[in-house]
């Protein structure tokens, strides 16, 4: 028998500075995975190092990585304007989130 523990898993959606890509994820860690897009291995072709996404705009907070998983697929498939629908719902003027988040603002909220 798996027991189910309770966990943390994160959706989120980055951009690049000037906002015309955007990029969906799923992470354990945010805070950590955010550092990691910000410093990528030197050289690296990952879609987020090549287009330069590095700015959180959007969160959301799960506790079964099943889910998270299946959130993320879903948000993938979505038209950019109903990704910016979500985002505009959770972060209206667009702000970067990344200092709120490695410095722990626990005023910002999770779903």
């Amino acid at each position: 028998m798996k027991v189910h523990a309770d966990h943390n898993y994160f959706v989120y959606i980055l951009t690049n500075k000037s906002k015309t890509v955007l990029y969906t994820g799923v992470t354990n860690e945010l805070a950590k995975r955010l550092y990691w897009h910000q410093n990528p291995a030197p050289y690296s072709k990952a879609f987020t190092a090549r287009y330069k996404c590095t700015y959180l705009l959007y969160f959301e907070h799960h506790f079964s990585i099943e889910y998270a998983i299946k959130r993320e697929k879903e948000i993938k498939g979505w038209s950019r304007k109903k990704k910016e629908n979500l985002i505009n719902s959770f972060n209206p003027s667009w702000s970067f989130l990344n200092d709120s988040i490695v410095n722990g603002d626990s005023s910002l909220r999770s779903e």
